[in-house]
This record gives C-alpha cells, sequence and structure tokens, in this order.
C-alpha cells in the first residue's frame, strides 16, 4: 500500500489541536496548507471537535509524574508487576542516580519530589483516578476514529525553540522542558498509534504535521502517506 495513494481515504483536523496558547500562527497555517495538499491528493479532509483533547494534560500530569517517580526513578528503571526480562545489571547501574542526584536535570528533580510527596501525602490514589477518566479520552478518540481513518493536528504547537543558556532559571529550564507536548501527550496515555510527518519549513525550521490512527489497525491508513506521498506533501524532497 505505499505506493497506493490516498484517495476515498477520511482525515479529521481536530480543532483542538490548533490554536493552543503557545501556539505559532505559522505552525498552524503551515499544518492546514498540508491537509489541503492531502485533500488535493485525494483524501477528503473535515474539521472536528474533540473537547477532550484539552483535558488531556490534567489526565497526563499524575500518570507521567507518579509513573516516572515510582517507575524510573525509586523502581530502578523497571517498577514491579511486569513479566519483562529484568536485566539486573542494568537496575544495579540505574540505581546510582541516588548518590548524584545533584546532577539530575532540572525537571526530573522537579517530578521525582513531586511525585515523592504525592506518594507520602495521597497514595495512588489520583494516578488511578486519572487512569479510569483516560478511559473516557480514549472514548472520545475511537469515537472520531469510528468515522475517520485519521486525525490530523500539529505534532507540536511551535518550532524548535534555543535550548536554555547557562545559568537560565529553573522555571525557563521547566517550561523549555514541558511547552510541546500538548498534542503529544494525549496519545501517551490513550496509546493510539500516531506518527509525525514534516510537512514545511518556516524561519528554517521543520514544521510538523502528526496523524493518528486507530487502536489495532493495520498500516495501511498511515502507510499510504509514505514514502512516495512524502515528498508531495512537502513540496520538496528536502522534507
Amino acid at each position: 500500500m505505499l505506493d497506493g495513494g490516498i484517495k476515498g481515504m477520511k482525515i479529521a483536523l481536530v480543532k483542538e489541536g490548533f490554536g493552543h496558547p503557545n501556539s505559532e500562527g505559522n505552525v498552524d497555517q503551515k499544518v492546514r496548507e498540508a491537509a489541503a495538499r492531502l485533500s488535493a491528493l485525494g483524501a477528503t479532509i473535515s474539521e472536528i471537535s474533540i473537547p477532550y483533547h484539552l483535558l488531556a494534560g490534567a489526565l497526563w500530569l499524575p500518570i507521567g509524574v507518579e509513573g516516572l517517580t515510582q517507575t524510573m526513578m525509586w523502581g530502578d528503571g523497571y517498577g514491579l508487576s511486569r513479566s519483562d526480562l529484568y536485566v539486573t545489571s542494568l537496575m544495579d547501574f540505574h540505581r546510582g542516580w541516588r548518590h548524584r542526584a545533584n546532577e539530575l536535570s532540572e525537571t526530573t528533580k522537579l517530578f521525582t519530589m513531586f511525585g515523592t510527596y504525592i506518594r507520602e501525602c495521597h497514595g495512588s490514589r489520583y494516578y488511578g483516578k486519572a487512569m479510569n477518566i483516560t478511559r473516557c479520552l480514549i472514548a472520545a478518540y475511537d469515537t472520531a476514529l469510528a468515522e475517520h481513518d485519521l486525525l490530523l493536528m500539529p505534532t507540536t504547537p511551535m518550532k524548535a525553540q534555543p535550548m536554555p543558556a547557562a545559568g537560565a532559571s529553573r522555571e525557563e529550564y521547566v517550561q523549555r522542558a514541558l511547552e510541546m507536548i500538548a498534542n503529544t501527550a494525549p496519545f501517551d496515555i490513550s496509546h493510539h498509534p500516531a506518527m509525525a510527518i514534516p510537512c514545511a519549513m518556516s524561519d528554517g525550521l521543520p514544521v510538523s504535521m502528526m496523524l493518528i490512527g486507530k487502536h489495532w489497525t493495520s498500516r495501511q491508513s498511515i502507510g499510504q502517506l509514505m514514502p512516495s506521498n512524502k515528498v508531495e506533501i512537502g513540496r520538496s524532497t528536502e522534507h
């Protein structure tokens, strides 16, 4: 299906994936232009609303913070209750962070302290509550995907930003680490397959659109766009 074309595919632009408070207007515009190019290639493009998409960040936070703390940090990179292979030498090595915690990144320090505080004061109830409500988020995406082959939105609200300079504030480090995940974090917890496709250039930097598919589907829907149509979407072999 890599050369099968996309004629007849139904692709939905998710309204809530555009226009975030920190979105760059030219990024939204370039992604919409890429959607128009898909339309010219034969896909049916429509815009839909999934309000739950804007709530996903609040669901991701306890799942991400508490999961990171319990699995990556206190769990030595593995956690418990898994049937995977446990590489004990790696676990022993990772355990060494306790002796060099001052060298951790600002975000890892913050998340570890925050996650530990939540666990000690509240247990895992907020993690459990977020996981339960995430079922509603998944259902919202599944409802949209029942009528469309793919969902479409910017991968990140903005182009690549400058790395914090030496001596930058903790606030700037944390902002840079988290400011780009508004559209990607929802699918970290819903587990819908998603793919980023560079679709344009702006100010010398790439702009990326994200395509989201159904759970447990074949590669056909996403695969039809790659790689033969990649040049046409980006309008240049550079992309």
